[in-house]
């Protein structure tokens, strides 16, 4: 393919760091992160191999732009579940099932949106700054009466989470088929696991000794 030709389609008529992600998470989707270059986000996007140094110096650079996509899309996910019913303990479930499916859904994004955490050892400014986390912790606010202190606030959203995320790490282990089955299907297995957390607890709080 030459230069001209390259330069000639259409997505340079429009939003080339658009269709640079969106070339860069289909790599990803059927690929995965090995088969991820600039070089090959050029190629499936239509353009040539120099196109993508005009957006992105290099691959971890493209791949911070997919993660930011990431958060934003699991943000949005997050909103329209929690804004689903006014119930607190069904925003709570809502918030949860939203969260494993949007994994479920893209495990390719998810774990780059992961990844790229983990090479800087932070959380995303996007997911705390007004983003999914806070959803989360936002739902659990108001729903507490006023109750929670800041650091019981931040507590419960910090182990909200990790179920959420651990739930998404495990949610195709094998042994949860009979479950899934019995409870009738995989998302209504989901609304059941999030429905008990906390029930070990309230057992505890409960028991005479």
């Amino acid at each position: 393919m030459s230069t001209a030709t390259a330069e000639s389609r259409p997505y340079h008529h429009g939003d080339l760091s658009r269709a640079l992600i969106d070339a860069a998470r289909k790599i990803l989707e059927t690929d995965g992160p090995a088969a991820l270059s600039l070089r090959a986000v050029a190629r499936e996007a239509g353009v040539s191999p120099a196109a993508p140094y005009h957006h992105f110096k290099d691959k971890a650079e493209l791949l911070e732009a997919v993660a930011h996509e990431g958060w934003h899309e699991l943000d949005a996910a997050l909103s329209k579940a929690r804004g689903a019913t006014e119930n607190a303990r069904d925003q709570m479930t809502n918030l949860g099932v939203a969260y494993v499916c949007f994994a479920r859904d893209n495990p390719a994004l998810y774990r780059v949106m992961y990844d790229c955490s983990r090479d800087k050892d932070a959380l995303p400014d996007q997911l705390k700054d007004d983003g999914a986390y806070c959803q989360v912790r936002d739902t659990i606010g108001e729903n507490s009466g006023g109750r929670a202190t800041e650091i019981d606030l931040e507590l419960a959203t910090i182990a909200a989470w990790c179920a959420g995320h651990g739930l998404a790490e495990m949610i195709s282990f094998k042994q949860f088929a009979p479950l899934k089955d019995l409870l009738g299907g995989e998302e209504a297995f989901l609304r059941a696991v999030f429905e008990h957390l906390g029930m070990f607890a309230k057992v505890i709080d409960q028991d005479p000794a």
